[in-house]
C-alpha cells in the first residue's frame, strides 16, 4: 500500500483527489494535512538516527494556511530521509511565478486543479505513474 501525504485545506479538493485515486483503483493510504504546519509536523524530524514517517508521494497545495506549499517543500527537500520522495504541487494557482518557484525548490510536477472530470481522472493517472516510478527506484 502506498502512503501519500496530501496537504490540502479544501475538503472538496481532498474528496476529488481521493476520487481520482479511486478511479485508478490505487491502494493508497492518504494522510491529509489541512495546513502547512500540520504537514511539516506529520513528516516529523529524524530522531536518534531513525527516520520519521516517509510517504511514497507528497502532494501540496501552494496556498495553504499557516505555512504555504513552498515552505513545506523547502522543509521536505532539507530532510535526508525524504530524499527521492516525489512532490507534486496540485494547486488552483495558474501563476507562472508560482510554477517556476515550485520547480526551483524541487517539485517534481506542478499541476493545476480542475473540476473537469476528464482532467481530474488525468491526475489519478499521473499519480499512478509517479508511484510506479517511485516503487521501481526503491527496488
Amino acid at each position: 500500500m502506498f502512503e501519500i501525504l496530501l496537504a490540502e485545506d479544501n475538503p472538496g479538493d481532498v474528496l476529488l483527489f481521493r476520487e481520482a485515486l479511486n478511479s485508478r483503483e490505487l491502494s493508497c493510504n492518504v494522510v491529509v494535512a489541512p495546513d502547512g504546519q500540520k504537514a511539516i509536523a506529520l513528516l516529523g524530524e529524524e530522531s536518534a538516527g531513525a527516520p520519521a514517517w516517509r510517504p511514497h508521494l507528497i502532494v501540496l497545495d501552494v496556498n495553504l494556511p499557516k505555512h504555504n506549499g513552498d515552505t513545506v517543500l523547502r522543509h521536505v527537500r532539507r530532510q535526508p530521509w525524504l530524499k527521492g520522495v516525489p512532490v507534486i504541487m496540485l494547486t488552483s494557482s495558474a501563476s507562472p511565478v508560482d510554477r517556476a518557484a515550485a520547480i526551483a525548490l524541487g517539485a517534481n510536477l506542478y499541476l493545476q486543479k480542475s473540476s473537469d472530470l476528464d482532467e481530474l481522472l488525468e491526475v489519478g493517472k499521473i499519480v499512478e505513474a509517479v508511484l510506479a516510478r517511485s516503487a521501481t527506484s526503491d527496488a
